[in-house]
């Protein structure tokens, strides 16, 4: 647990030099140098699963902050978040790896600037991909929630998200239409079942974010016992895709998937009484113009 809190310390804006130094420290050793996406990359065994988490945060300033421990959680005063989004699912895949659990994992790149590492990861089309039968991404806030929809359309069964649960023996962890996104969605146009795993952390993107220690330390226990031949793998990524969920207008879309832009709106902190002024502020300056 100590090597989290170490890990929770770098604030990593893409691009930054801590980011860098926070590769070179907890990556490099393990994975070696990264792809021309920035991705790192390392494959274990003979496995459908891939696993993955990135390496950038929403910190507004790179260097070191100061991280304490209040009952049981873990959180900062020093910056605009903590940054367990994405620390935890890295540690967690490191944890993983360490336990010599077969799989595909990967550390993306530039996820909070939309997901650019996946993206371009995916474009290229490695040939390993074709054998991968589910990306499972550890970037959920929360300790209840196995994503099935990503941006408004599946990207993952619910049967994939269920035997999910039971092959980590977590019956607290539950499928979940309302995720936003992460580097999985950028995969399920090719790849079944494609997901995003309560990590347990709160508040993410904000001054207020802290993440639950013993509920991570409870994740990767579980992750690393799971009996991963429990999965189904159901999705037929053709027939499900961003194409077929498109709608004619933002107007529409917010309509249709209230959970999905709430979400959004949340994770980067914006408030009831934000919109609000916003919205007055919209009305003051027409009244001025008219």
């Amino acid at each position: 647990m100590q090597t989290l809190l170490d890990m929770l310390r770098y604030k990593r804006p893409e691009g930054s030099q801590t980011q860098k130094y926070f590769c070179e420290t907890f990556l490099e050793p393990v994975f070696g140098n990264p792809d021309q996406f920035g991705n790192y990359i390392l494959t274990i065994g003979d496995s459908g699963l891939c696993f993955t988490a990135h390496h950038d945060t929403v910190h507004n300033t790179d260097g070191m902050q100061v991280v304490s421990v209040v009952d049981g959680f873990a959180m900062t005063s020093d910056s605009n978040c903590l940054g367990a989004d994405c620390t935890t699912g890295v540690w967690l895949i490191l944890g993983m790896i360490d336990a010599g659990i077969e799989g595909t994992y990967i550390v993306h790149a530039g996820e909070e600037l939309g997901c650019i590492g996946s993206r371009g990861l995916v474009e290229s089309v490695p040939t390993w991909l074709a054998s991968i039968d589910a990306v499972i991404s550890f970037d959920r806030r929360g300790t209840d929630s196995i994503v099935t929809h990503q941006c408004g359309y599946r990207t993952a069964s619910d049967a994939f998200a269920e035997s999910l649960s039971l092959a980590l023996d977590m019956p607290e962890l539950k499928p979940d239409d309302s995720g936003m996104y992460t580097d999985s969605e950028s995969y399920a146009g090719l790849v079944p079942e494609c997901t995003n795993v309560s990590v347990g952390y709160y508040g993410q993107h904000s001054k207020s974010e802290k993440q639950d220690l013993r509920f991570a330390e409870y994740l990767l226990e579980s992750l690393i016992s799971a009996d991963w031949n429990l999965l189904a793998i159901e999705r037929n990524p053709a027939e499900d895709s961003p194409d077929s969920y498109t709608t004619d207008s933002l107007e529409s879309f917010v309509y249709e998937n209230p959970d999905v832009v709430a979400e959004y709106l949340d994770s980067f902190g914006i408030t009831i009484q934000d919109i609000l002024q916003e919205q007055n502020n919209i009305n003051l300056y027409l009244e001025r113009m008219a």
